[in-house]
Parts: structure tokens; sequence; C-alpha cells
């Protein structure tokens, strides 16, 4: 009997959060799909895993043995990559850097300035990622660090936090709220809004600004953008509002988008990210690079698109 690693790890993430709606979030995968895997093992397996009803989800006595020696070989997995992926990257010396897009000014510049200067020989690689992976690459390891807008929605990732700055809304020029100067999200949490994909988890949530809509009432979403570009053209023709972060105003400005800030959100954050097992020196190099360019640059210096 053959077991894919996938399957186990599936099986350790669901028996972890005892929910197939929180671990298909953190494992980056539809929930049926989820569901779907599960009970391909469990009739590979010939017996039950899980007992299921419509409140919760429990480890059947077998599921609670394989549990322990599943996570080992999930673990001793992930060890032995992590080590492998050490050993190429030191021997190339290369440090892969995931955005989610671009980084204005002169933030990665700096950064790439500083740790150079602390990593002789090692060079970066940028990898752009689109929003429907929160974590630009880290969850898949095919980048090293990242930079990210929380929250990641994914507990193996660690974060610094380089940047708060406030929500704004972006308006077709011809919008009812554009000739205000400022608007309240009362004003407009009705209106259609510009979705990130719903593999981005709570990231899209925290776009449609979730966190501020009274008593669970849900968004209207008139469409889903994988990218800035397929965003803004949505909003300028008219289909809907979308929330970015102050700094993407200039760097996205256009004649069609009116862009205005926003009350009653709690503000963007932009962070580093690394997977918490990863303790690679040339890791925490570039992560306390960012630290240090931002903290001599200031907060207002960063500027990216969520």
């Amino acid at each position: 009997m053959d077991v894919h690693l996938r399957d186990l790890r599936y099986f350790v993430g669901v028996a972890e959060e005892l929910s197939f709606t929180r671990a298909a979030e953190h494992l980056m995968v539809s929930q049926p799909a989820l569901s779907k895997q599960i009970r391909q093992l469990e009739s590979m397996l010939g017996f039950p895993l899980f007992e299921r009803d419509r409140r919760r989800v429990s480890l059947t006595p077998a599921g609670s043995t394989l549990l322990t020696k599943a996570k080992q070989l999930v673990d001793d997995w992930d060890t032995a990559v992590e080590h492998l992926e050490q050993l190429v990257a030191a021997e190339k010396q290369t440090l892969t850097v995931g955005m989610l897009t671009s980084l204005g000014r002169d933030l990665y510049p700096s950064i790439a300035r500083v740790f150079a200067d602390r990593q002789p020989g090692w060079r970066l690689v940028l990898h752009m990622h689109d929003w429907s992976d929160a974590t630009a690459g880290l969850a898949d390891r095919s980048t090293d660090v990242a930079f990210v807008w929380l929250p990641v929605g994914d507990a193996r990732i660690a974060h610094s936090v380089l940047v708060s700055e406030r929500r704004w809304v972006a308006l077709g020029r011809g919008h009812w709220l554009a000739t205000q100067e400022e608007i309240d999200f009362a004003d407009f949490a009705d209106e259609p809004f510009i979705a990130l994909p719903r593999s981005a988890g709570a990231l899209r949530d925290f776009w449609l600004a979730m966190d501020a809509r009274a008593d669970g009432r849900p968004a209207r979403i008139a469409a889903e953008a994988a990218t800035a570009e397929e965003k803004f053209e949505l909003i300028a023709a008219g289909a809907a509002v979308g929330l970015l972060s102050e700094g993407n105003v200039a760097l996205y400005a256009r004649p069609d988008i009116v862009c205005r800030p926003v009350r009653g959100l709690a503000p963007s954050l932009l962070a580093v990210g690394w997977r918490r097992e990863d303790r690679r020196p040339a890791v925490h190099a570039f992560v306390q690079a960012c630290r240090d360019v931002v903290r001599e640059h200031g907060a207002s210096e960063a500027r990216a698109v969520p």
C-alpha cells in the first residue's frame, strides 16, 4: 500500500485543526478537494480516521494512532528537504525573495545593498507572485523570504512588520463618492467590491474589510482580481470599488480613478516573512536588513500594492 506524503500532510492538517475549513485555509487547498483526499485515504486504509457530524470533527481511535506516526513522517520529510535546500542555497549563495507586487521608492535597493554588505558573495533573486498565494511563495518553498501583507493566514510563516499604512478606497472617477475628501467606510460598505482570489484566505477578507462590517454582513463581490492591473481596470470601468494601502495611491495613480482615505478601518501592515523553521543565517540577515533599512528611512518610505 503506497500512501502519498501529500495525503499524510492533509490528514495531519485536519487532525490538528479538527476542522476541514481551517485546515483547507492553512493548506491552501479547497475544502472539497481536501475532503475528497481524506476520503480516498480512508478508503485506501480500510478504516475511518475521523468522525464527522454537522457540529464537529473528531479523530477515531485509528486516527489518533496514525496521527503520531504521520506527523513524524511529515516532519522528517520537511526537515530533510530544508536541509537539502540549505545545502543547495549555501552552495549557490542565492536567496529567492518573493513579492506580491513591486516595492516603490528606494526600499528594496537599499535592503539589497545592506544585505550585500553583510553577506558577501550572496545574490538576491526576485520572484513575483500574484495574490492567489498570500505567502508569496513561502508556503510552497519557491521563495526563501518574501514581502507579504498581513494577515498571511499560515501559521508556518513568521513575519516582522515593516510598515503600517492607512487603508484608502479606489473609485471610478464618476463614482458618487469621488468628490469627497475623506470617506467613512459605512458610506460604501454595501458597494460592489473587487476581491482577491479565494486562495488568498484571510488576506482576501482583510481587503474586503470584513473586520469592519457590522454583524458579519457579507461583502458584495463584483469580481475577483489576481493582480493590481486587473483590479484597477475593473475599478476604472465603474464595476466596483477596491481598497488599497495609502502608499500605493501615488504608485497607481491614473486619470480615470480617484483614491480617498477611509475612516473607520484598521491600518494595513506590510511585513517581511520567512518560514518559522528556517534558521539559515542568510535568511535572518535579510530580515534584519529589512528592519534596519525601514528604521532608517521611516515607515513612509515603503510603497507596495495589496
